[in-house]
């Protein structure tokens, strides 16, 4: 797997290994001119404090997860801040100072943010082959309107941890979701998207949060050593499930409906546009990004407030 930028994203679906080529991501953070690998950037803050719009509030400071050494996935798009945590160049400046790593229950490292405050949390989980930037604007969004966001970078990606076999990307998820609670998140709405999401209904179908909602966007019922089948029917949240009907031949069409169709869900929902792109492309780079990015924030903020 390689980054979204002319990257290849491999889904394991229905038994089969379906590819799909990604198209530049013309509509992400620029990288800032001049950075350099492992640089220092910006300063670091403990959770629970806002930022990126979010609402600061009295209650004690979470402790800051100490930095861990390790070798981020892709180098060249990694840099350093002043206190010592990797995050991928993408990330706006202004944000570094968000930025934490997370460490999975396997041992591997993630690079992450933390958006907002406020017990009602969100997950957002990026695709295969992406970065934590694929959601970064919605995170800022629903970071401002007082929710805490938490942006993962999988195993493999950006300035997480290389590892040899990428598997198990719902550990990278699960690493998340206490990280949420470790910093006062009472609650989830669960959001992913193509591999993201299905990791995502994975792990937040075992943690011990209560679920407020779920989100998929082009998401297969398998992926790697995943399968989101049985826990998608024990979330009995409102659910969005989004897929464009041209979205890898229409294969990805017929995967999210096997999740749609195995929801637990009575309150569900099920969107098929005419659309070619894959995941959050469909937020950034297609026509109807503004719909789309209506009916996704509106979504999210309708029901993650529980």
């Amino acid at each position: 797997m390689r980054r979204m930028r002319g990257g290849v994203v491999a889904l394991a679906a229905a038994g089969l290994v379906l590819t799909a080529c990604s198209a530049p991501d013309q509509d992400a953070p620029a990288r800032t001119a001049g950075a350099t690998p492992d640089r220092a950037s910006s300063s670091a803050a403990g959770a629970g404090d806002g930022g990126a719009g979010g609402t600061r509030t009295d209650r004690p400071r979470v402790p800051a997860n100490p930095p861990a050494e390790y070798t981020p996935a892709w180098p060249d798009d990694t840099v350093r801040t002043k206190a010592g945590y990797r995050v991928n160049t993408c990330v706006p400046e202004e944000l570094r100072d968000r930025a934490t790593v997370l460490t999975t229950r396997d041992g591997l490292h993630l690079s992450a943010l933390v958006l907002g405050d406020g017990p009602d949390g969100v997950l957002l989980d990026h695709e295969q082959g992406y970065n934590i930037c694929s959601w970064l604007e919605t995170g800022r969004q629903l970071a401002a309107k007082g929710f805490r966001v938490v942006l993962p970078e999988y195993r493999n990606h950006g300035a997480s941890e290389h590892d040899e076999k990428n598997e198990d990307p719902d550990l990278d998820a699960e690493a998340a979701l206490a990280e949420l609670k470790r910093v006062g998140a009472e609650r989830v709405f669960l959001a992913g998207a193509s591999c993201g999401g299905t990791s995502t209904i994975v792990a937040g179908a075992a943690q011990s949060l209560p679920v407020t909602g779920l989100l998929i966007m082009s998401s297969p019922s398998a992926c790697l050593t995943v399968d989101a089948v049985p826990p998608v029917r024990r979330i009995t949240a409102p659910s969005l499930f989004v897929v464009g009907s041209g979205d890898l031949q229409g294969n990805m069409e017929r995967e999210v409906r096997v999740l749609y169709e195995n929801s637990g869900a009575g309150d569900k929902r099920l969107v098929v546009d005419d659309d070619e792109l894959h995941g959050t492309d469909m937020l950034r780079r297609s026509p109807r990004r503004d719909r789309y990015r209506a009916m996704v924030t509106e979504f999210i903020e309708e029901h993650a407030r529980g």
